[in-house]
C-alpha cells in the first residue's frame, strides 16, 4: 500500500495549477500539451442570460483550466481500482480521501469494513464532510471501484493508459477502464466543486460525500458501513448522484433503482458422488467417468428456455407488479426519439431481442432477467491443449427484479427448482442482494436538475410524479426509507456529458463534445449550475425561460 504522504502528494499534483487569489485564471502548462477545446463541436450551449455573474466567472475558470481537469481524469483512470480482484483498492481509497482533503472538507476519513453479512470482507468506504455554513446539505454518492479487464486484446488502447483518441463523432475521448463507470462523471463533479471553491471561496451548499469500493460486488461494504454509521447521515436534505447524457444528447433523471441479487451455482464431483472428487483429473478418463461439468450445463438448461430469454423457474417472478401508466407513458415518449441502431452500437451489441423501440425500452428498463455472467472450471487457458476432466464447475448469475419482489425469495425459488429437478447436490451461494427502491421527482432537488437542463438546452422527459424505480441500478435502497436505519431522503442523478462502454472493452468518456452532447467543460458547468440551482442562487426565471 502507498504511504499516506505519497497519496497526498499525488492528490496535490492532481490539483496544483489553481491561480492565486484575485488573479485571472490562466490555462495551465498541461493545456499546451493536451489542447482540449472547451467549446468543441457542440450545437448547444448554456443560456448565459439565465445564470448569475458569479456562475459566469466559474464557467470562465473551467474553460481556462479544462486541460488540467482532463489530466486529472487521466491520472485517476491510470490508478487501477478493481474490487473483484482487490487490485489497487487500498491505494484508491487513500487517493479518494486525498481528493476530499484537497477540496477543503473539514473531515475526510477511510473506514475499513473487515467483514460483511455475506461472509466476505468489504472494501474501504471513504467519508467526507464539507461544512460551508450553507442552508442546505447534499449527500454525494461515489463508487471508486471498477470492473476487471477480462479481454485486453479487444481494447484499442491499453485500459489503464487513459489515452485521448478520436471516437467518432467525438474528436477527443478518454479510453480507459472506469472512464464512464464511473470515474469520468465523478471527476466532472470534483473538478466543478474545486472550480467553485477557487473562484468564490466556498460552495453554495454543504456536502457530505460517501465513496464505496464495492459497487461491483453488490455494495456489500457500503451496506455494512451505512448500517453501522447511520448517524453520519443525519441532517442531510437530499442526495445528488453522478449522471450523464444519452448518446442522443438527452438528459437522464434518475434516483430509484431496480433490484439485483447475485449468486454462484457450483456442481462438484464430491457433492454429486460421481466423477472426480479431490481435483481435476486427466481428460482421457471421460470414457469411463461421469463429468460434473456436463451435469452443470444440463442443470443450467433447466433454468431458461433454449434462447435464454424466458425463465422456467416456478415462482421466480412472484410479487412482480407491472409498469404504472405514468411509467409506461414516459417510456412511450422516450421510444419516439430512440434509434435502435445507435443504441446497439453504443453498448456493443449486434441487435436487441426486439426491433420495436417501445418493447426494447420496456425490456431494458423494467422486468426480470436471469443472466449467466460467467462460468469456469478445468482448463481455462485461452490457447493450447491439455486434457482435463474438471472436478468442479461454477457459474455466476445476476437476477434483476422489480417491485414488489424479494431477491432472497427468488433465490429460494431457484433452490426449490433445482431440488425438484434432481440437482439437490448443486451448491447455491449468495454473493449479495441490492433490493429495488422507488423515488419521487416532485422535489426541489429534482427541480434543480431540470432547471439545469433547461439552461443547457438539454432535452429530457418529465419524470413520473409518483414513486418509480425507473433509473439505473445502484444501492439507492440504503438512502430511501431504509427500515434498518431510518435514513430517507430525496435523490436525483443527472448531468451533462457522455460516456459509454461500461463493463466492456474501450470504455470511454467524452472530453470534446459534438452535436447535442457536451464535453468535459460543459459537463462541469452543469454540475456547478445544479448546485447553484439547488441553493436558490440563480436569477429568477421569467415565464418565457421556463419549460424544456
Amino acid at each position: 500500500m502507498r504511504s499516506h504522504w505519497a497519496v497526498l502528494s499525488v492528490s496535490i499534483f492532481f490539483f496544483s495549477c489553481a491561480p492565486p487569489e484575485n488573479e485571472a485564471p490562466a490555462a495551465s502548462e498541461a493545456a499546451e500539451a493536451l489542447g482540449i477545446r472547451a467549446h468543441a463541436d457542440e450545437e448547444i450551449s448554456p443560456d448565459l442570460s439565465l445564470v448569475s455573474d458569479e456562475l459566469k466567472k466559474i464557467y470562465d475558470f473551467i474553460d481556462a483550466n479544462v486541460d488540467e481537469h482532463v489530466g486529472n481524469l487521466q491520472r485517476w483512470i491510470q490508478q487501477p481500482s478493481i474490487s473483484n480482484s482487490g487490485e489497487g483498492i487500498p491505494e484508491s481509497a487513500q487517493l479518494v480521501q486525498g481528493f476530499f482533503e484537497q477540496l477543503g472538507c473539514q473531515e475526510s476519513r477511510v473506514y475499513e469494513v473487515p467483514m460483511t453479512e455475506w461472509g466476505q470482507p468489504g472494501n474501504p468506504v471513504v467519508y467526507a464532510k464539507c461544512d460551508e455554513g450553507a442552508d442546505k446539505t447534499l449527500l454525494i454518492y461515489w463508487m471508486y471501484d471498477t470492473m476487471p479487464v477480462t479481454q485486453p486484446d479487444a481494447w484499442i488502447s491499453p485500459p489503464f493508459e487513459a489515452r485521448i483518441m478520436e471516437y467518432p463523432p467525438f474528436k477527443k475521448v478518454i479510453i480507459g477502464r472506469g472512464a464512464t463507470n464511473s470515474k469520468g462523471p465523478q471527476m466532472v463533479q470534483l473538478n466543478a466543486f474545486r472550480a467553485i471553491r477557487e473562484v468564490v471561496g466556498k460552495l453554495p451548499v454543504n456536502l457530505v460525500i460517501v465513496a464505496e469500493g464495492d459497487e461491483e460486488r453488490m455494495s456489500i461494504g457500503l451496506r455494512q458501513f451505512v448500517r453501522e454509521h447511520a448517524e453520519l447521515f443525519d441532517d442531510i436534505d437530499a442526495m445528488y448522484r453522478f449522471g450523464r447524457q444519452g448518446r442522443s444528447g438527452s438528459g437522464g433523471i434518475s434516483g430509484g433503482s431496480e433490484g439485483c441479487v447475485y449468486i454462484e451455482l457450483t456442481t462438484s464431483g464430491e457433492k454429486w458422488g460421481r466423477g472426480p472428487v479431490a481435483s481435476n483429473i486427466h481428460g482421457a478418463n471421460k470414457r469411463s467417468t461421469d463429468s460434473p461439468a456436463w451435469r452443470h450445463i444440463e442443470m443450467l438448461s433447466t433454468l431458461v428456455t433454449d434462447n435464454g430469454n424466458t425463465i422456467l423457474v416456478p415462482g421466480f417472478g412472484d410479487g412482480a407488479i407491472p409498469l404504472t401508466e405514468a411509467e409506461l407513458a414516459k417510456l412511450k415518449t422516450a421510444a419516439e426519439k430512440i434509434d435502435l441502431k445507435v443504441a446497439a452500437e453504443n453498448i456493443g451489441v449486434a441487435r436487441f431481442i426486439s426491433d420495436d423501440p417501445l418493447e426494447y425500452l420496456k425490456m431494458a428498463r423494467y422486468g426480470l432477467s436471469l443472466n449467466l455472467d460467467g462460468i469456469w472450471g478445468g482448463n481455462m487457458y485461452p490457447a493450447g491443449a491439455g486434457a482435463i476432466l474438471p472436478n468442479k464447475i461454477t457459474s455466476k448469475h445476476n437476477f434483476r427484479y422489480v417491485p414488489n419482489m424479494d431477491g432472497l425469495e427468488m433465490v429460494k425459488r431457484v433452490r426449490e427448482h433445482l431440488d425438484a429437478q434432481g440437482y439437490g447436490d448443486v451448491e447455491v451461494t449468495i454473493i449479495g442482494d441490492v433490493p429495488w427502491s422507488k423515488m419521487r421527482y416532485d422535489t426541489d432537488v429534482a427541480q434543480a436538475l431540470m432547471r439545469t437542463y433547461d439552461i443547457f438546452g438539454i432535452s429530457y422527459g418529465e419524470p413520473p410524479q409518483e414513486n418509480s424505480i425507473l433509473g439505473p441500478y445502484w444501492p439507492a435502497y440504503l438512502f430511501v426509507n431504509d427500515q434498518d436505519t431510518g435514513i430517507s431522503m430525496p435523490i436525483v442523478g443527472g448531468a451533462a456529458g457522455h460516456g459509454g462502454g461500461a463493463h466492456a472493452a474501450n470504455e470511454f468518456w467524452v472530453v470534446e463534445g459534438a452535436g447535442k452532447v457536451y464535453g468535459m467543460a460543459g459537463a462541469e458547468k452543469s454540475v456547478a449550475t445544479f448546485l447553484y440551482a439547488y441553493a436558490g442562487l440563480l436569477p429568477e426565471e421569467s415565464a418565457e425561460s421556463t419549460g424544456n
